[in-house]
């Protein structure tokens, strides 16, 4: 990050009231009550506990060198997390006053482990529906990506230009997320039953499992770098995916004073320095 973006962001910040000695601090606890895990909901008021899986890379990783762009792993001796998401913590941490640690978690636990306070926040490019805004309230997006789709080298579909040309095709996505929902605006797909994650779906794909893979197209970089033997599918405008995928911060509900001060958080990053964050992320992302 360039020392002018981020003096620009820390004057935004101030003026938003939430850095410095002026700030107004609201407890980032999810609730009380039994948090159904064996893990102590956070009392520490000087920790900022965020929930993400820390294998989702560029989004979040699991490396064992700590760096200026990293955070520990609550629980895992030696353990730390990089990636965009934590880079986004790492702010939120700083406005909030809070030294901010990594929770390791499975995605699917992530909302139940924000509502009953195991964490204080979720940052792990989930994008906000309306079925989860039902348990939880998110803010406006830190990043915002969309939807494309990888075949094999070689395959028929290697030139397609639309979502059109899938059909019949069988099309994995990843469980519990919009890289599976999506999947049905293809006409006339076979939609195969998703997988955890995306490496998952890549080793589906190599596998013959299935002709094509839904993922995200600014993680997606990464994942053709280090697989030369895949490539995305460029559609023609208006011919791909209706829907773009937004990344939100997920916390618990009635917080209101807390979701405007990570608004503001958000508010004062600009495009410019996001996408220097990520691209950064996507070089530093193991192979």
């Amino acid at each position: 990050m360039d020392q002018k973006n981020d003096l620009t962001r820390r004057n935004f910040l101030k003026l938003a009231g939430i850095v410095g000695g002026s700030a107004i601090l609201v407890g980032c606890g999810g609730g009380s009550g039994d948090s159904g895990s064996d893990e102590t909901p956070a009392s520490d008021e000087n920790i900022l506990r965020v929930g993400m899986e820390a294998a989702n890379a560029p989004y979040n990783w699991q490396t064992s060198e700590e760096s200026e762009f990293t955070i520990p792993i609550e629980g895992i001796d030696g353990a730390f997390a990089d990636g965009y998401d934590v880079q986004i913590t790492k702010m939120v941490g700083e406005a909030l006053g809070k030294e901010p640690v990594c929770v390791k978690l499975a995605w699917n636990g992530l909302i139940d482990a924000v509502q009953k306070g195991t964490i204080d926040l979720i940052i792990a490019g989930m994008t906000a529906t309306d079925e989860r805004r039902e348990s939880i309230d998110f803010t406006e997006p830190y990043i915002v990506d969309e939807f494309c789709l990888m075949v094999q080298k070689g395959s028929q579909w290697e030139n397609a230009t639309s979502l059109a040309d899938f059909s019949g095709a069988v099309v994995i996505g990843q469980k519990d997320t919009l890289l599976d929902e999506v999947i049905d605006e293809i006409p006339d797909v076979e939609h195969a039953t998703p997988v955890d994650s995306i490496p998952s779906e890549i080793t589906a794909l190599k596998n013959g499992t299935c002709d094509a893979i839904v993922f995200n197209q600014l993680a997606g970089a990464g994942y053709l770098a280090a697989n030369p033997d895949l490539v995305a599918i460029h559609f023609e405008e208006g011919q791909g995916f209706s829907q773009n995928e937004p990344c939100n911060i997920g916390l618990a509900k009635g917080q209101d004073d807390l979701l405007a001060q990570l608004d503001a958080v958000i508010a004062g990053i600009s495009e410019e320095e996001r996408m220097e964050l990520w691209n950064a992320a996507v070089e530093r992302q193991p192979a």
